[in-house]
C-alpha cells in the first residue's frame, strides 16, 4: 500500500488513504500525515482504519498528551480499562448506555471551558448508521480573514467567557454535573481570536456550548456580535460535511475548527464510536 494525501476540500479537509495507522507507522510517514494535517486546515480524514483500543490510544499521543478523562462529566460513558477513550453511541445493552448519545449538537470547540483547551481530538467509526450522524467543521481561520479589516481590529481587543455552568442546562442537562464538577473547571476567559500555535494562523475562537458574553459586555450587549459570528464562520464555504463510513477516523484540530454533530440517526442503525483527546496549551 502507498500513502496517498490528498485535499478534498478548499477550506478544511484532507483524506488519508494507503496507510494503517495502527501498524509501525514509520516517523517518517507519521510527519507527512502530521503536515498535510496543519496544511489542510486541521482536518485528517484516514480511511479504512480497523484500529483496536490499544492502537487508538498509541496513534493519538503521537498528537500529544492525552487529556485525562476519569473524574469528568464524561466517565460514564469511558471505555472499561481505557480511561482514555470516551465513547460515543446510541446502542444499549441490557439497559445500559454504550455511550453518550447526543454528543456536541451544537457549533464548538472541544473543552473551551478549560485553561487548557484541547488541541487534537481524534474519532473512531466503528459502527455506523447506513445514512445520518454527519459531522460538520467550521474553518475559523478561513472565517477570520473573510472578516473586515476593521471588524478584526475590533475582535482582537476581545475576550470571551466560557462556562461549563451554561452547558449544565444546555447540552448536558441530561447529564449528572455535579458541583465537583464545576468547581474543577470554573468559568475562564479566552482572546475571541486566537494564533494558532504551529501556523502561526489568526482564528476565531468559539463556542456555542459553554460561551456566555463577551468580557467587560453584557450578555445582552455580547449577544448580537456573538450571534453576527457564529452565522458568519458556518456560512457554507467554511463548512465541510462528513459522512461518515465504517472504520473512519478524523482528527480535527479545535484550535481552528469549530464542530457540530448531527443527531439525525435515531431508529436508522447502531452508532458506536470511541474518542480520544489530546491537551493542549492555553489559548493565546
Amino acid at each position: 500500500m502507498t500513502l496517498s494525501i490528498q485535499r478534498i476540500h478548499p477550506v478544511v479537509g484532507t483524506e488519508v488513504s494507503g496507510v494503517s495507522v495502527g501498524s509501525n507507522l514509520d516517523s517518517g510517514s507519521f510527519q507527512q500525515i502530521y503536515q498535510a494535517w496543519l496544511d489542510g486546515g486541521g482536518l485528517l480524514i484516514l480511511r479504512d482504519q480497523e484500529l483496536s483500543p490499544e492502537e487508538h490510544i498509541a496513534f493519538s499521543r503521537r498528537f500529544g498528551e492525552l487529556d485525562p478523562l476519569e473524574g469528568q462529566t464524561v466517565m460514564p460513558y469511558l471505555l472499561p480499562g481505557y480511561p482514555e477513550i470516551y465513547r460515543v453511541s446510541n446502542k444499549v445493552k441490557d439497559g445500559v448506555k454504550q455511550g453518550r448519545q447526543r454528543a456536541g449538537t451544537y457549533w464548538h470547540s472541544d473543552n473551551s471551558h478549560k485553561e487548557y483547551a484541547a488541541k487534537a481530538s481524534l474519532l473512531h467509526g466503528i459502527e455506523v448508521p447506513p445514512y445520518g450522524g454527519d459531522t460538520l467543521f467550521a474553518g475559523m481561520a478561513a472565517a477570520y480573514q473573510a472578516l473586515s479589516g476593521t471588524m478584526q481590529r475590533l475582535l482582537g481587543g476581545l475576550r470571551c467567557i466560557h462556562d461549563f455552568e451554561k452547558a449544565k442546562s444546555g447540552s448536558f442537562k441530561n447529564e449528572t454535573v455535579t458541583d465537583r464538577h464545576l468547581n474543577a473547571t470554573p468559568a475562564i476567559s479566552h482572546p475571541l481570536v486566537r494564533t494558532h500555535p504551529e501556523t502561526g494562523a489568526k482564528c476565531l475562537y468559539l463556542n456555542a456550548g459553554v460561551v456566555t458574553h463577551i468580557e467587560g459586555m453584557t450578555a445582552e450587549e455580547s449577544a448580537p456580535l456573538l450571534d453576527f459570528l457564529y452565522a458568519h464562520c458556518t456560512r457554507p464555504e467554511f463548512v465541510y460535511r462528513h459522512r461518515w463510513r465504517r472504520n473512519d477516523l478524523l482528527v480535527w484540530d479545535n484550535r481552528c475548527l469549530m464542530h457540530y454533530a448531527v443527531a439525525d440517526y435515531d431508529g436508522v442503525g447502531d452508532r458506536y464510536m470511541h474518542r480520544t483527546t489530546v491537551w493542549g496549551d492555553r489559548p493565546v
